[in-house]
């Protein structure tokens, strides 16, 4: 490929490597030049271009992409279509991702105008979660060097995905232990497990005795328990300590003990004639993440853990700064002055191309448009700021609520997707903000009641971070979301929405139970006209 200035005559058949805006039309970057455009360039006053002339053997960005990307998936994965040099890859079900990370480097090392990252090694991801990209940084690239990426990439990234277990849990018991703490933990324990199918077996609480744990152990292994996961009414300080010891009486094998996650170091990890087993860290009765989630994942995902894999989880083993979870070691901010500030941002931006034309924010629904029902709400609901994010014919949007106490933000890049409006409308809160409900604009049957609703379950207890509407038990909108998810909304990229952070942070979800108007769907004609609505223009 060759790059760099060209007058405009010479430059048809070559990509322009910079916007040029036309008189009457803007030509993007990127674009493969024809005579009309040389033509109407050389019209418009301008002499030189910088351009990219593909030469025989070069690759095309998108076709580069997307080799690498094809050649890197292994099982468990899902590719989109390669778009401006990219093409991603994605998980196709829950488990933990598997990067062969020498080979990632070995092809970031073949040429600066190929890279591929990935999220880092063994992270848990869920089915739909953005796990690697492809990137060619130049238009286009040597074939030599990609076919070189390819070899080395091949089959770099797969997903591990989750197995069912059959869990069986021992929980001894002392007298400080509080009977209400025990069934807590449990509760925690099932919703780790929720993500791999995998339920709680049979849980056998006795007393803090080695001969008590090994005969439950034992009684376990016997109902079929494929799994077993032991917590201590006190911490294991000692190999000879009650939990390495009741392993030791049943005939288990302790492979070790202690691990370098902070919180997590007093972990156990063992085996019963073949059945792992976990001792759990005190800080695993709490839904935050801790070291005991990284072992646990990966036994859930069918991989061997060896004492190997526990010591070298020391390098981002401190967990105190995960952007997709809260702060460890800190609960809700108190105001002094008074109750948590709560905002509602609106997301009304999309282009509705499911509806075939028309913007369904502006169809009318009981006589007023489906955007100014989720202002109403939003602005009746006795929030510190309301927020909406416009895109599609913002002017238009943006008039059904002028007359409404909101603040408009326009994000220029809608059609990128959703993730875009909740980074613009996240960074336009007031940085004293405590929490902020995410309303999207098509759900008309959400009244400032549903808000109430869910800021009244946010306030009762420290632990609801975040607060979901359902119908019939089904996760659904609006989603409200304690300020310490804030930095994890601003780093959401493309048309993905928030689904994951709730599915990885399920010890901190509350559930509001508000019926069919958390998943009222109204983004197709027929969906709209049997709600008893009306597109635009569509009245009388």
């Amino acid at each position: 490929m060759k790059f760099g200035p060209c007058p405009p005559e010479d430059a048809e058949g070559c990509i322009l490597a910079h916007r040029t805006a036309l008189p009457n039309r803007v030509l993007k970057k990127g674009h493969l030049l024809t005579g009309q455009d040389c033509a109407d360039i050389t019209a418009a006053g301008i002499d030189s271009l910088m351009v990219a002339r593909i030469e025989p053997g070069d690759t095309g960005e998108d076709a580069a992409a997307e080799r690498l990307a094809t050649a890197a998936a292994g099982t468990g994965l899902e590719t989109d279509t390669a778009f401006t040099g990219r093409m991603n890859l994605y998980a196709a079900t829950n488990g933990v991702l598997m990067v062969d990370a020498d080979a990632v480097t070995a092809a970031n090392r073949i040429d600066p105008a190929i890279t591929f990252a990935t999220l880092p090694n063994y992270t848990k991801v869920l089915a739909g979660r953005m796990v690697a990209t492809a990137k060619i940084i130049s238009f286009a690239v040597v074939q030599e060097k990609l076919e070189a990426a390819e070899s080395a990439l091949t089959g770099a990234v797969r997903v591990a995905g989750f197995t069912p277990r059959k869990v069986g849990l021992v929980a001894t018991q002392l007298p400080h232990l509080k009977p209400s703490t025990m069934d807590k933990t449990r509760r925690v324990l099932e919703e780790r497990l929720l993500p791999s199918g995998s339920t709680v077996l049979s849980e056998h609480r006795v007393a803090h005795t080695k001969d008590a744990v090994a005969d439950a152990l034992l009684a376990l292994k016997a109902e079929g328990a494929d799994l077993l996961i032991l917590f201590g009414a006190s911490a294991v300080v000692d190999r000879q300590d009650v939990l390495p010891a009741g392993l030791d009486l049943a005939g288990g094998i302790v492979h070790h003990l202690g691990m370098p996650v902070d919180p997590g170091n007093l972990l156990m990890l063992g085996s019963l004639d073949g059945i792992p087993v976990l001792g759990a860290p005190g800080c695993a009765r709490s839904p935050k993440e801790n070291g005991f989630d990284w072992v646990l994942d990966r036994l859930l995902a069918g991989l061997d853990v060896r004492p190997d894999d526990i010591t070298a989880m020391g390098v981002g083993g401190l967990l105190m700064e995960i952007g997709t979870r809260p702060q460890p070691r800190e609960s809700k901010r108190k105001r002094k002055d008074k109750a948590a500030k709560i905002a509602a941002l609106i997301l009304g931006a999309g282009k509705s191309s499911r509806m075939g034309g028309p913007n369904k924010l502006l169809a009318t629904l009981d006589g007023k448009t489906l955007i100014r029902h989720a202002a109403e709400a939003a602005t009746s609901a006795g929030l510190a700021q309301t927020i909406m994010v416009t895109g599609h014919l913002a002017e238009e949007v943006g008039a059904e609520v002028e007359d409404l106490e909101i603040t408009l933000v326009h994000n220029p890049d809608f059609a990128d997707g959703m993730a875009g409006s909740i980074r613009a409308g996240m960074n336009a809160l007031a940085a004293d903000t405590d929490a902020v409900i995410i309303l999207l604009g098509d759900m008309p049957r959400i009244g400032s009641d549903v808000l109430k609703k869910l800021i009244s379950a946010y306030r009762e207890n420290d632990s609801r971070l975040i607060v979901t509407a359902t119908a019939d038990g089904k996760r659904g909108n609006p989603v409200l979301w304690d300020r310490r998810f804030f930095d994890a909304l601003k780093s959401l990229r493309g048309d993905v929405g928030a689904r994951h952070i709730i599915g990885e942070n399920s010890g901190f979800v509350a559930e509001v139970e508000i019926g069919a108007a958390a998943r009222l769907d109204l983004d197709t004609p027929d969906a709209l006209q049997r709600a008893g609505g009306k597109l635009p223009g569509a009245e009388g």
